[in-house]
């Protein structure tokens, strides 16, 4: 017999007997929709957190400080900051450098009228700032400046809002303006100065006044691009000013000198932290266990996330495991249907036996006639579990709102995720579930003596 004759004969005896196939197949629906959908409910709690904790920060971003983790005794300077570029999986990583010895201010308008104070200016790696995800409402990205020759011209990406961080010095009265001030028609203000058009100059203070010999250094200011408010990224997106690292140092150098400065520590201790960008939130873990071992402390949003996961995967557990149960109910239905099977067709089987059919033919067919009860649960399964996915998702958090879907475990935007891996695999249990359901009622069938069951009524 061949194995198409075979399978074909497996159809045939389903056919006919539709009601108690049916029956069957309904009971494996239910368990396989069961399984499915309550893990279902786990994924997308998972799901939920990472949604959370994104909403917080950068999920592939890890924070490493200068201090030396378990004690020991580490520097954050450019050697360290290269060990960790070269590190696999990393995209990026760049100190987030405040000049603590620069102060200046930005001045704008005839006769310098506008003035701002540069206390939130920071500097970055330029390759650093796109990678970091640092979006801009228009313009371009920072290029590496000149590392020597005189300073004219200062390339800098300012903050959405920076703007309205001018002072009107020639008023004593409304001398300011913030978004979404409007005039005495309603009009909104725009702020005293247009960074994208306007000249600026950044002009540093003198640290002495009493010191005639101290100087103040000026510099133009190049705005090459504004950047998209974002407190994710930091208040500097919002009215702050963002350069070249190296640029920045060599401007605090050069205030240093100007203002007889001394500091004999200064450049050797090294950044005060440096920020990482991994490639994915796969390797976030792999990255930050490097990153120690090199003697850094770190922080990033993961220890969060694994926390939140391990939560998430007991709860699939405890809902998965309520879900085999209604399999397992269906599980024994398949073997009463196979055994009821063998009674009904033991003449049949005997008949087999006499003309010559394989013991293992015979197996066969119990087992396959399992599998598709189990095979086809598993489709019809799979596609209602879509379906209540499909309401859920639509109508869990309506329900929720009113104090209805209390139950519902949503932690995101969505109640219920089924992955297509998921659905395969809830496919091939169910079948599996049902080839195993099929072994005892086949073994059965190949004891059956074939005298016996040519005599069976």
């Amino acid at each position: 017999m061949r194995i198409t004759d075979l399978i074909s004969l497996c159809f045939e005896n389903l056919r006919r007997r539709k009601g108690r196939t049916a029956l069957t197949v309904i009971g494996v629906v239910v368990g396989t929709c069961s399984i499915v959908v309550m893990v279902s409910l786990g994924i997308a709690m998972n799901v939920g957190f990472d949604e959370m904790i994104a909403e917080m920060g950068d999920l592939t971003k890890i924070d490493v400080y200068n201090w030396g983790n378990q004690g020991k005794e580490v520097k954050l300077d450019d050697k360290a900051i290269a060990e960790i570029s070269a590190l696999d999986h990393v995209n990026i990583a760049t100190p987030i450098y405040n000049a603590r010895y620069l102060s200046a201010s930005i001045f704008s308008g005839k006769n310098n009228r506008y003035q701002m104070d540069a206390y939130n200016i920071v500097g970055m790696y330029p390759e650093a700032i796109q990678a970091l995800q640092y979006e801009l409402q228009q313009g371009e990205y920072l290029k590496d400046a000149p590392g020597s020759g005189e300073i004219k011209k200062v390339p800098v990406l300012v903050g959405q809002n920076a703007g309205y961080n001018f002072m009107d010095t020639k008023k004593r009265r409304d001398n300011y303006r913030y978004p979404g001030m409007t005039d005495a028609k309603g009009n909104p203000l725009p702020p005293f100065v247009d960074v994208t058009k306007d000249k600026l100059i950044l002009k540093t203070n003198v640290n002495d006044t009493t010191d005639t010999s101290l100087k103040s250094l000026e510099y133009e200011l190049e705005v090459k691009g504004v950047m998209v408010e974002d407190y994710q990224k930091g208040y500097v997106t919002s009215a702050g000013i963002v350069m070249d690292l190296n640029l920045l140092k060599r401007l605090e150098a050069e205030y240093m000198k100007a203002n007889k400065i001394k500091d004999p520590n200064y450049g050797k201790t090294g950044y005060d932290n440096v920020t990482v960008k991994v490639d994915n939130i796969d390797n976030v873990t792999e990255v930050e266990k490097k990153i120690q071992e090199l003697g850094f402390s770190t922080d990033s949003m993961n220890s969060w996330r694994e926390n939140m996961q391990k939560q998430s995967q007991t709860i699939q557990v405890v809902l998965g495991s309520l879900g085999a149960v209604s399999l397992f109910v269906a599980a024994l239905s398949i073997v009463n249907t196979m055994t009821m099977a063998i009674y009904e067709r033991t003449r049949e089987i005997g008949v087999m036996k006499v003309l010559g059919c394989g013991l293992s033919k015979i197996r066969s067919m119990f087992l396959i006639e399992a599998g598709m009860i189990g095979f086809l649960g598993g489709i019809i399964g799979i596609a209602v579990s879509y379906t209540l996915s499909f309401v859920l998702n639509h109508f869990g958090p309506a329900l929720m709102s009113m104090g209805l879907g209390s139950m519902l475990p949503m932690f995101g935007s969505r109640v219920s995720v089924i992955p297509p891996w998921l659905a395969l695999l809830g496919i091939v249990f169910s079948t599996v579930i049902g080839v195993l359901s099929g072994i005892a009622p086949a073994n059965r069938a190949m004891q059956i003596s074939a005298l016996e069951a040519i005599r069976h009524e």
